[in-house]
């Protein structure tokens, strides 16, 4: 199957809403905006219970293709965004419990963790030379973020990175406003105050363009199969 120009893709001509209602009344090969607009952040999600990529790549396709499947039960009220997320963290789930694992993969090392925090470097020395600067930063941070409980850092991820909503977090999340407050609050206490100045950086876990055209690629040849 052909892909859809990827300028066309990027640009915000088309709306959401726009997007899904053509995808309803026939215009299948659109829901690849759907799937691009869609692939930083629901791997970003999928990547704060798993660290395995293969995985996680096999998640999101499920992920796109049950939600293509189930689009016409979408509520069009609600944003794409959040409603793909909690059938990805479902997906995830279900892929965890035949496997027999539990879902917290990943567990904070405290020993670890404070080696981590304590050797974050001075802002005031840190070398001049920007792009080698951020690149350490990204990876110090990475590091601190996969140390956090899985419950802490989806939340964190969520909001911090992806700057989601908290009442969307709580939808995405199915659990309490004041539980996303609570579990924001604590991430950002165990990332200590020095690393969270540094975290405020939007290319940390990036699904790279490379990816996100083969994610959408293998979604898109599978849609036939899902067509009436």
């Amino acid at each position: 199957m052909k892909t859809l120009n990827t300028h066309k893709l990027n640009s915000k001509v088309i709306s959401e809403a726009e997007v899904i209602r053509r995808i309803l009344t026939g215009e299948k090969e659109l829901y690849e905006i759907l799937v691009r607009r869609n692939n930083q952040k629901l791997y970003r999600v999928l990547r704060s219970y798993t660290r395995d990529e293969i995985e996680i790549e096999d998640i999101m396709q499920n992920c796109y293709l049950k939600a293509y499947t189930h689009l016409h039960q979408f509520n069009r009220n609600s944003r794409f965004s959040t409603w793909l997320i909690r059938i990805g963290i479902n997906e995830a789930r279900a892929a965890f419990k035949k496997k027999g694992r539990v879902l917290h993969l990943v567990h904070r090392d405290s020993a670890s963790s404070d080696s981590i925090l304590h050797n974050i470097p001075d802002q005031k020395r840190l070398n001049p030379q920007e792009k080698m600067v951020q690149e350490e930063t990204k990876k110090l941070l990475e590091t601190a973020v996969d140390q956090l409980d899985q419950k802490y850092r989806t939340v964190y991820i969520m909001k911090e990175v992806e700057g989601m909503q908290l009442k969307e977090i709580a939808e995405a999340l199915d659990i309490s406003l004041s539980n996303v407050k609570v579990r924001l609050h604590r991430s950002k206490d165990m990332l200590k105050e020095t690393l969270y100045r540094l975290s405020n950086n939007p290319d940390i876990f990036k699904f790279g363009f490379e990816r996100c055209d083969q994610i959408t690629l293998r979604v898109m040849e599978q849609l036939p199969a899902y067509w009436q």
